[in-house]
């Protein structure tokens, strides 16, 4: 799989850009890489980076994310160093980018440097079972939206389409029209296919640049939820 040095995962809320975006980071260790990660979500504090904390730990990952994360304190705030991953060219950089236009805010301090050194990949993570991503231009009005507000222009698209339990191996197939669809209105290639472990298993050998994932539990799940995935 080819890598960039920055890889930046954004999306529709709930579109699985965290789950992405960690799986994605310890695939790069798992590869031998210097990494780390940034959650510089700071809109939605339910869904956290910081939740995977000790595999990300476990696996020689960085985690860069606000000391208020996964607290009953929420502020907007960003670590000062989630600089790093932009400054120090000699380690992989992941970023989880706060959903919508509202969480694409943030990038924008980073987006310049970013540009500079133009090694980067701005993935846009698609899921056509959203309600407000229903069609491939509603995704495109969801990508102008967040590329405004963060300054720095996607570069590719990931096909997550899902349906969080109930999702199977034809869930994501079905999603290829629209994916097509999107990378033709958008002049984007489909970079990743991205699965829950037993999903991708059905998947491998039809689809290609697969990403199996073990999904992220949620901090903040209810007592009866805890140790159940989510999408």
């Amino acid at each position: 799989m080819d890598h960039k040095r920055v890889t930046l995962f954004a999306g529709h809320y709930g579109s699985g850009k965290t789950n992405i975006a960690v799986n994605y980071a310890l695939l790069l260790a798992g590869e031998g890489k210097r990494v780390s990660i940034a959650d510089l979500d700071i809109v939605n504090p339910y869904f956290r980076t910081r939740d995977s904390a000790a595999e990300l730990e476990a696996a020689g990952v960085r985690l860069i994310s606000s000391r208020f994360a996964n607290t009953n304190v929420d502020l907007p705030a960003l670590p000062a160093e989630a600089y790093s991953l932009v400054e120090d060219r000699s380690a992989y950089a992941v970023m989880d980018i706060g959903g919508d236009d509202r969480g694409a805010y943030a990038l924008g301090r980073y987006a310049p440097m970013i540009l500079e050194e133009n090694n980067y990949r701005m993935a846009f993570v698609a899921n056509p079972c959203r309600p407000l991503t229903r069609t491939p231009q509603d995704a495109l009005e969801v990508m102008r939206e967040i590329e405004a507000a963060g300054h720095l222009p996607f570069t590719a698209i990931v096909n997550n389409a899902n349906l969080a339990h109930e999702t199977t191996a034809e869930t994501v197939l079905s999603a290829a029209p629209y994916m097509e669809e999107l990378s033709r209105l958008s002049g984007l290639p489909i970079w990743l296919t991205c699965a829950e472990e037993r999903v991708a298993e059905a998947l491998r050998g039809r689809v290609e640049a697969l990403l199996a994932m073990k999904l992220q539990e949620k901090y903040f799940a209810l007592p009866e939820q805890r140790g159940k995935p989510f999408c």
